[in-house]
C-alpha cells in the first residue's frame, strides 16, 4: 500500500502548442531536438545501424605470446627470514613455475648488505631457497649472493640483470612495501621486464 502511495501519474509524451492564437495543435513531446508542428507522421526514428563482429584475440594469449620469449629469470632475495617470507615463497613459486612452462633458466641472487659472517642463519635460508625450488621442479638454478658490498639492493638487481643479459627479473611487492627495493629506481635502471607480484 506504501508503495501504491509513491506512484504519480506521468504525463503523456504529447504537448500542446499554440498553433495560433486560437487554436491549439497536439505534437510529439522530443527530448532537446527542435520541434515541428504535428503532421500526423513520426519523426522519430530510430537510426539502423549495421554491426560487424570481429574476432579479437584473446588477453590471455597475448600474455602467453609475451613470456614465450622468456629464457632467463632473476629471482633476487632480499628478506633475512631464514625460511623465506610469504612473498619471497609466491615469487619463488611463480618463477619456478613460468620457467618450467617457457623452458626458462633461473639465476637466484641473494641480497644483503650485511656480510655473511654476520647472517645468523644464513645457511638455513640457502636450504630454504634450494627446497622452494626443488618444490616447484627445479634442482639445477644458478645462485649468486651479494652480501657485505654495502650496494642498495634495487643496484644490486640492476647490476645482475644486466650483466646476465636476463629476459625477467620477479619479486615480490613485499620487499618495495618493507623498503628494501626502490621500485622508482628499479623501474627506471633494470634492463629487462620486472614482474611485480602482488601481497
Amino acid at each position: 500500500m506504501a508503495f501504491a502511495q509513491l506512484l504519480r501519474p506521468v504525463p503523456s509524451p504529447m504537448t500542446t502548442v499554440a498553433a495560433d492564437r486560437h487554436t491549439k495543435v497536439r505534437q510529439p513531446f522530443a527530448l532537446g531536438l527542435p520541434r515541428t508542428r504535428f503532421s500526423g507522421v513520426s519523426t522519430f526514428r530510430k537510426p539502423h545501424r549495421r554491426v560487424k563482429a570481429e574476432q579479437q584475440e584473446s588477453g590471455v594469449s597475448l600474455t602467453a605470446d609475451a613470456f614465450a620469449s622468456v629464457k632467463h629469470v632473476l629471482l633476487p632475495i632480499t628478506d633475512r627470514n631464514p625460511y623465506l617470507s610469504e612473498g619471497t615463497r609466491q615469487a619463488a613459486a611463480t618463477t619456478t613455475s613460468l620457467a618450467k612452462k617457457y623452458g626458462a633458466d633461473i639465476t637466484v641472487v641473494v641480497i644483503d648488505e650485511k656480510p655473511k659472517e654476520s647472517i645468523a642463519e644464513h645457511d638455513s635460508q640457502l636450504s630454504s631457497i634450494r627446497w622452494h625450488l626443488s618444490e616447484g621442479g627445479f634442482t639445477e638454478f644458478r645462485l649468486l649472493e651479494r652480501l657485505g658490498e654495502g650496494k642498495k639492493p634495487t643496484a644490486v638487481i640492476g647490476e645482475v640483470a644486466d650483466d646476465l643479459n636476463l629476459d625477467l627479473v620477479i619479486l615480490s611487492m613485499e620487499a618495495i612495501h618493507s623498503k628494501h627495493v626502490d621500485g622508482n629506481l628499479l623501474a627506471e635502471f633494470i634492463p629487462c621486464p620486472v614482474l611485480l607480484l602482488p601481497l
